[in-house]
């Protein structure tokens, strides 16, 4: 539909709503004055190391932009995104999109919604997008985050995002304002959530009303995000749209907003448009832990202790025989840190669990079946530190193991049950139903969930070998199948006897399976 002539370009009325445009036209600024449209401005970042976004198609001369003549006022905030800083009870991000430069973005906060005096100043993180001859035009987006540091753990806080020209304190924008929670100062029972997998539909948003339901004081996406990149090979010749970003972002707002999103990298968020390694666009579009062995070239591998549950990020694209784009990009480096690190996190004070999340699988016997990469490399130091819980996404179903030890069953866990990782091995999730196209299983085999158990027995699958091919394999571990959109509610108990107590949850919040973990029960 064309869009009517009312005194604004085209490709600026078309994304700016009916009260943008009216302000807009009320600053009665003249049609001759130069606007910013999404392929004209400046290729390169506001700021040093926002995330290596350049590249040889980016050179030119430009107008920077920070030279947007697009009034502050009529431009909204949108798609606002937490995530944690290193220790979650003292700092927190907060990210946002805007649809043209600002100047002097910002943060208001404060302890009342009423009160927001504090004010952190903001950084714009610019990613340039070269057009494609007959497929799409260069693309400019526009990242906004704020650190939030020396907060005070437990306590809940109000903020509201702006820039010059748009003061969320002021009356109109009062409905932007946000709030957040930061961790508890000593190990408290809370809840987490996760999936991976979810791209932007209704069942994707279904999912997020769940997330929401479930109260959690964070939520794990492990990888496969938004589906921008549709091949998800990490190569240029995968179909690419970076203007999803914008809807995903949007669709995630209601939970984002309130609830740390802390998200890995699958094989999808490797956009080979950008460097470094296909990750400049994740680093431009978040702000994760800089905790991991190299923030500015790996940013999906991290950690953070909430309560008394130490998360540990990876990237599984690293490891991944199956798809190989970036295959030992790392040099080993990612995984001595993750040695180190799970190392780290056993001997510190507190925490009772350990809970690491990564996209591709090392248990699945779904359509992407299960990683030998990942096995190989990772599953060693799993067994060795006691890891309490795997999650992965990848295959897009609901999957779950038995306790897994030396390759093997170590305890069968039906639904219901307890496992303990110190003596009976480790279960691993697959939590791919976030929303994305759903898969199925190996022929013959059936679903087998809460409400609907069927006999337990072998399943014909495979796994993925060096050289980018399967090797058949029969397996006993598939314990929990579900064909559906569905997430993880993790619930987290510290006291005399700490616990995991697991569920998953269909995409109208209904439990499909749930099983407890405690360490020397």
């Amino acid at each position: 539909m064309e869009t009517p002539d009312v005194g604004i370009p085209e490709n600026l009325a078309v994304r700016m709503s009916m009260a943008e445009q009216y302000e807009y036209l009320r600053t009665k600024l003249s049609r001759r004055r130069t606007l910013v449209t999404a392929g004209a401005v400046a290729a390169g970042g506001l700021l040093a190391g926002c995330g290596g976004t350049g590249t040889s198609d980016q050179k030119g001369s430009v107008p920077s932009p920070a030279t947007s003549k697009v009034p502050g006022a009529v431009v909204t905030p949108f798609g606002r995104h937490l995530a944690f800083g290193a220790d979650p009870k003292t700092a927190m991000r907060i990210s946002w999109q805007v649809p043209f430069a600002v100047k002097k973005p910002y943060v208001r906060v404060g302890l009342k919604p009423d009160d927001l005096s504090r004010r952190i100043t903001a950084e714009v993180r610019d990613l340039h997008t070269p057009g494609l001859t007959g497929v799409r035009s260069a693309v400019e987006q526009y990242y906004v985050h704020a650190a939030l540091d020396d907060l005070r753990p437990g306590t809940t806080y109000y903020y509201g995002v702006g820039h010059e020209g748009f003061d969320p304190a002021a009356p109109q924008h009062r409905s932007t304002i946000g709030e957040f929670r930061t961790a508890p100062a000593n190990p408290e029972k809370f809840v987490f959530t996760a999936f991976g997998d979810q791209g932007v539909s209704n069942a994707a948003a279904a999912n997020d009303h769940v997330v929401l339901r479930e109260n959690p004081a964070f939520h794990l996406h492990a990888g496969d995000i938004c589906y921008a990149d549709t091949n998800g090979l990490g190569k240029k010749t995968d179909g690419y749209d970076p203007t999803y970003w914008n809807l995903f972002l949007k669709q995630n707002e209601p939970v984002s907003r309130s609830v740390p999103w802390m998200v890995t990298t699958g094989n999808h968020d490797m956009e080979a448009w950008y460097s470094p390694d296909g990750y400049g666009g994740q680093l431009a579009r978040w702000s994760l832990p800089e905790n991991g062995f190299d923030p500015k070239h790996a940013p999906g591998v991290y950690s953070f202790v909430y309560g008394n549950v130490g998360v540990v990020a990876l990237d599984a694209n690293d490891v991944s025989y199956e798809i190989t784009a970036n295959l030992g990009y790392t040099g080993g480096k990612q995984t001595k840190w993750l040695d180190g690190r799970l190392r780290e996190l056993r001997a510190t004070k507190g925490v009772d669990f350990v809970v690491v999340f990564f996209h591709h699988c090392a248990y699945s016997t779904s359509s992407h079946a299960s990683d030998g990469g990942v096995r190989a490399e990772w599953l060693p130091l799993f067994a060795k530190h006691q890891v309490d819980l795997v999650i992965n996404g990848h295959n897009h179903v609901y999957e779950r193991t038995d306790a897994i030890k030396n390759g093997k069953v170590g305890r069968s866990v039906p639904i219901g049950a307890s496992t303990d990782p110190t003596k009976d091995g480790i279960v691993y999730v697959t939590a791919g139903g976030g929303g994305r196209d759903l898969y199925g299983f190996p022929a013959g085999v059936k679903e087998s969930y809460e409400g609907h158990v069927t006999r337990h027995g072998t399943v014909d699958t495979a796994r993925w070998e060096k050289g980018q091919h399967t090797r058949a394999e029969t397996v006993e571990w598939s314990r929990v199948r579900y064909r559906g959109f569905s997430l993880l509610s993790v619930e987290a108990e510290s006291g005399s006897t700490p616990r995991l107590k697991v569920s998953a949850l269909d995409g109208n919040g209904k439990r499909i399976d749930h099983f407890e973990v405690r360490r020397g029960h």
